[in-house]
């Protein structure tokens, strides 16, 4: 094999960093902040909560517990006064950075060391599968529900409906999520 699991990872997570910012890029601002159904989370909750997850997670990550001391998750589910797109967009990125930074210095060797998440040992293999799904989650409801908020405008980021068998001819022409 010549990708080592930190390169895979790396690439999976930055596919998952890209899919949501598509979506995200197609919303208004009212469909950003728009809660679909009573009770369900918008994109803006969820671009906060996987943020300072992110953050919370990949800040000394070998080192330090991956829950901080400081994060207050209950807040990333409601949106305050303060929270505008922009800022919540800026933490968002800087929680994606934070998680590349972390796994740039890492080798497969490390993947047997142990961290710890809420107290809980945990193999780095073990942590940074349990974040890739727990991202994956979050990023498939984020495309789901911008999806739903564009309707007919929305702008497939992977191979459209019907163009399958172009895709088979020419797969460079959809991009990376494809």
């Amino acid at each position: 094999m010549s990708e080592s699991y930190v390169q895979l990872v790396t690439r999976e997570f930055k596919r998952m960093q890209s899919l949501a910012d598509g979506a995200v890029s197609q919303l208004s601002d009212e469909q950003f902040f728009a809660v679909p159904s009573p009770g369900d989370n918008s994109i803006a909750v969820m671009v906060k909560h996987v943020g300072g997850n992110l953050v919370s997670r990949w800040t000394d990550f070998l080192t330090s517990d991956g829950e901080k001391p400081g994060r207050d998750r209950d807040t990333e589910f409601r949106i305050g006064a303060s929270d505008t797109r922009g800022q919540l967009l800026q933490v968002w990125t800087h929680g994606w950075a934070t998680l590349f930074e972390a796994l740039r210095p890492l080798g497969d060797s490390d993947m047997a060391r142990v961290i710890t998440i809420r107290g809980e040992p945990l193999t780095v293999l073990q942590a940074v599968n349990r974040q890739l799904t727990h991202y994956a989650y979050h990023v498939g409801q984020i495309v789901y529900v911008a999806k739903h908020h564009c309707g007919p405008a929305w702008r497939s980021l992977s191979i459209p409906l019907g163009h399958s068998v172009e895709f088979n001819r020419n797969p460079t022409r959809y991009g990376p999520n494809a």
